[in-house]
């Protein structure tokens, strides 16, 4: 029993998830959006645009930095975050903040299109499912 044990070891372990790596543009850009200091973030997400223009996350996180700034750039907004979908057409964050940026600009049924690839992307609810859901059902009862 103790020999099968130790020679399941190793494959236990090869089976391990990698450890995950820290993205120094994710963290600085991350702070800056805990204190909403969001020209500092889209300042931080657009030189890592400009080292790893094919990085969704950093289109996805520049585009939500740029849409809660005071006076956003919608055409920017969305230009950003239809690249971070072309890149990673499962990217769960980018159909969240698209789908709540489409209900800034009253577009609903867009909203709706994106929280439906939600929840096809998420077998169980994520978080980004249950928020797209929230902001929706929030922006239906004001209207």
């Amino acid at each position: 029993m103790l020999a099968l044990a130790f020679a399941c070891g190793p494959v236990l372990a090869a089976g391990d998830p990698p450890a995950e790596t820290r993205d120094p543009v994710i963290e600085k850009a991350t702070a800056a959006t805990k204190r909403q200091d969001w020209a500092s973030a889209a300042d931080v997400l657009k030189g890592g645009l400009a080292t790893d223009p094919n990085n969704a996350s950093y289109h996805n996180l520049y585009a939500y930095s740029l849409r809660k700034s005071a006076n956003p750039d919608m055409n920017l907004v969305f230009k950003h975050y239809n690249e971070a979908l072309r890149i990673d057409p499962k990217h769960r964050g980018a159909h969240e903040y698209i789908g709540e940026a489409y209900l800034m600009v009253g577009n609903l049924p867009k909203a709706k299109e994106h929280l439906s690839a939600l929840d096809k992307l998420c077998f169980f609810p994520c978080v980004e499912y249950t928020d797209l859901k929230k902001s929706i059902a929030e922006y239906e009862k004001k209207r």
